[in-house]
């Protein structure tokens, strides 16, 4: 299988205080790949060295674009790595809650139009044609996620399992290779839980994304992932499918307890 995410001992700190150690990852092609541990472990830490958000102390990043190209990933800008492919929601949502639903995906349109200052002053007909197919894209991303009856509703009048939705919409709308969704499931009843983890595997099968998820509910994570990774005090002490993960001591000592079948 080809790599998409490579991530290869990154380590990160924060003054004299070590978030993340060594810690190595790979998300191949077409895969649903989870991350896991206790609260405080490193988990988004990782999220965000991986983002551009924060620069790993040590260690490189990469994303393996369609034609096979690696791309070094240390130091660029958030924009940068989402116009390279790759997208992420957020633990606590980031809507922009004054904004309608559709615009909201819009938005998320932004890396992929051409469009300047000067195309939106003069309005001609190339830039018109760009918008309506930006509105087009976002409504069929509504569409998607099963949202597209409120497209006009602002943002922060939907429900939580639905704004949880939105903020998928509005990542898919950057053409992202790479997905990644940090505790989609927060916060979400058995029944929205169950809805999401159908989203999550269409997304990845009709438009063959490769998906790295952070999440706290086992049920959810063993019946949705390829493989696991598991992290504790800033590293990897676990890897493999669900039934390896799930069959670990050091793992169920660790983090996840007893789990129901």
């Amino acid at each position: 299988m080809k790599a998409v995410l490579e991530v290869i001992d990154i380590s990160k700190d924060f003054g004299g205080l070590r978030a993340l150690n060594e810690l190595s990852l790979t998300v191949n092609s077409g895969e649903i790949v989870a991350l896991i541990g206790p609260n405080g472990a490193g988990k988004t830490t990782f999220f965000n060295c991986v983002t551009g958000i924060y620069t790993p102390t040590e260690g490189q990043v990469y994303l393996h674009d369609a034609k096979g190209q690696k791309h070094l990933l240390n130091g660029k800008k958030p924009h940068s790595i989402t116009g390279l492919g790759m997208a992420r929601t957020f633990q606590n949502i980031r809507l922009f809650n004054g904004m309608s639903v559709l615009e909201n995906v819009m938005i998320g349109r932004h890396c992929r139009t051409r469009a300047g200052i000067l195309g939106a002053v003069v309005r001609d007909r190339r830039t018109r044609q760009e918008e309506q197919e930006c509105i087009d894209r976002s409504y069929a991303l509504l569409e998607r996620v099963k949202l597209q009856d409120a497209w006009n509703e602002t943002a922060h009048n939907l429900p939580y399992g639905a704004q949880r939705r939105l903020e998928i919409a509005r990542a898919l709308a950057t053409e992202p290779r790479m997905l990644l969704l940090d505790e989609p499931a927060a916060g979400m009843n058995p029944q929205e839980t169950n809805e999401l983890k159908e989203l999550v595997f269409s997304i990845r099968d009709d438009q063959r994304l490769s998906i790295l998820l952070i999440e706290h509910d086992m049920g959810m994570v063993m019946s949705l992932s390829d493989r696991i990774y598991v992290m504790e005090y800033g590293s990897c002490i676990a890897t493999g499918s669900p039934a390896e993960i799930r069959a670990n001591p050091r793992v169920i000592n660790a983090y996840l307890g007893e789990i129901d079948a």
